[in-house]
């Protein structure tokens, strides 16, 4: 989907190329000083708007926005790996599993997808629980029908891998090494586990958050994340 960026939507000729924009299927990123008015023009296209409340006459408002700008777009094209490619290739393939009687699909997910929330990281822990529920989901499924197909996630801790960099994503804990990663997750298979957690430390940590109050995760949760921002 295309993105058009404007500025002074808040009325005038702003508003109006967002009307036109939307109209043409655009994707819009919405910037002005009133947020009311952006939030109204926002319900009025009902298409999907990114509102920024900014005065670009100020220099250092103007790199926030950049900033924000860059943020956005790193986090939608992490829920289009994470999420909308997952979920074709996944789906595509059952299909085809399904249809030949027999198969198994490991979907990579991550613990963060096995806790409540992630602040800081929100969208990450959000991508990769889409990947739990609906692995989980689907197993049931598989289950009820008394198929062979056999389906499984992995819901690792920190992995040692150019991941992290590349997605940009930090972690607290000490990482674990791919190949440790990968005999978990077979010995996982074998047994034919759903969802397959790597290391004692992780599955404590993920069987304690089950325990503990939701709030109180979170809030555990997003303290870990602050550290690394500091």
């Amino acid at each position: 989907m295309k993105t058009a960026f404007i500025t002074g939507a808040t009325s005038g000729l702003g508003a109006e190329f967002a009307r036109r924009y939307a109209k043409e299927g655009y994707r819009l990123i919405l910037t002005g000083r009133r947020t009311q008015r952006l939030s109204a023009l926002k319900e009025e296209l009902g298409t999907e708007c990114l509102i920024i409340t900014a005065d670009v006459s100020d220099e250092a408002k103007c790199k926030e926005l950049l900033n924000d700008i860059a943020d956005e777009e790193k986090e939608i094209s992490m829920v289009k790996v994470n999420d909308i490619a997952m979920h074709i290739l996944f789906k595509g393939m059952l299909a085809k599993m399904h249809k030949q009687g027999h198969g198994t699909i490991l979907n990579v997910a991550s613990s963060a997808g096995l806790f409540p929330a992630g602040p800081y990281m929100s969208t990450y822990y959000a991508s990769k629980a889409y990947v739990t529920s609906l692995t989980k989901g689907v197993a049931h499924e598989l289950k009820e029908i008394g198929s062979s197909v056999y389906v499984a996630c992995l819901c690792p801790g920190p992995v040692d891998t150019e991941f992290n960099a590349n997605a940009d994503v930090t972690f607290s804990l000490k990482g674990i090494t791919a190949e440790k990663c990968v005999d978990e997750c077979l010995k996982g298979m074998r047994k034919k586990k759903t969802v397959i957690i790597p290391t004692l430390r992780m599955k404590a940590a993920t069987f304690g958050a089950r325990l503990l109050p939701e709030s109180f995760v979170i809030m555990m949760t997003a303290g870990q994340q602050k550290k690394k921002r500091q």
